[in-house]
């Protein structure tokens, strides 16, 4: 199944915040968005994913998602947005308890969601009680529960420690690795755009247009060789060389404003 963006534009008021994009998430593939703050990142995401009405263009799906797949379209937050008041086996199953399962068939997604991001050993404990990084991974199992075709998935690991987004980039390239789930995913790293998507959209400084679409020519596999870092350090480089200016144009707006 495929995502495809066909020419959003918006605004908020009298604010423009995107203007004409378009680009197409194909089966799964990943894409990156990435531009300077402000520039319309995260309402492109809200859109794609039906959480906002575009001003003009539209999203939408071609094709049929995968047939066990029972949310096409599934979000992991930056914020975990967990229930504090549930465990952890309890989050996941949450967006499993109207789906027409049963007991047996909703324990056997869950535990398989537990096992595929390590939290099998975790499944009683409350969210209060693990680090950032295990919240998010719950975030994560959560939405592999609903087995999506496409994650969206908006700065999920800016909240965490270098050490735990190290990490947890391993368990995202690890679980897109099969190719039955593609992704869009908006972060202002480049160096987690670079590891993590096949291509990458660049946007400018609001409102937001696509400056740029840049194709990764590597693997995900490749780029985890030691012989590939100075390939992707390059490519962090040609990144930040689009939007620097702009990235500074837009901070010296948010300082002034």
């Amino acid at each position: 199944m495929d995502l495809i963006a066909d020419h959003i534009s918006h605004r908020f008021g009298a604010l423009e915040v995107l203007d004409d994009v378009s680009f197409t998430t194909g089966a799964g593939e990943v894409v990156a968005i990435v531009g300077p703050s402000g520039c319309g990142k995260s309402t492109l995401l809200s859109i794609l994913g039906g959480l906002l009405q575009p001003g003009s263009g539209q999203a939408k799906l071609r094709g049929a998602p995968p047939p066990d797949s029972r949310n096409p379209l599934t979000f992991v937050f930056q914020d975990f947005a967990l229930l504090p008041w549930c465990t952890v086996e309890a989050n996941v199953a949450f967006p499993l308890l109207h789906a027409g399962l049963s007991a047996a068939e909703r324990q056997a997604i869950v535990d398989d969601a537990l096992r595929r991001t390590g939290l099998a050993d975790f499944r009683g404990t409350y969210p209060k009680q693990l680090s950032g990084g295990m919240r998010q991974r719950v975030g994560i199992a959560r939405a592999l529960a609903v087995r999506p075709a496409i994650l969206l998935m908006d700065e999920p690991l800016s909240a965490l420690d270098s050490q735990t987004r190290e990490l947890l980039m391993e368990d995202f390239i690890r679980l897109l690795a099969d190719g039955s789930m593609g992704a869009v995913y908006v972060t202002h790293n480049l160096e987690e755009a670079v590891r993590l998507a096949d291509r990458i959209v660049v946007l400018s400084r609001r409102p937001g247009r696509v400056r740029e679409v840049v194709a990764i020519p590597l693997t995900r596999g490749e780029r985890g060789d030691i012989n590939a870092r100075g390939r992707l350090l390059a490519l962090q480089d040609d990144l930040w060389s689009l939007i620097r200016e702009e990235a500074v144009e837009a901070e010296r707006e948010v300082q002034h404003a």
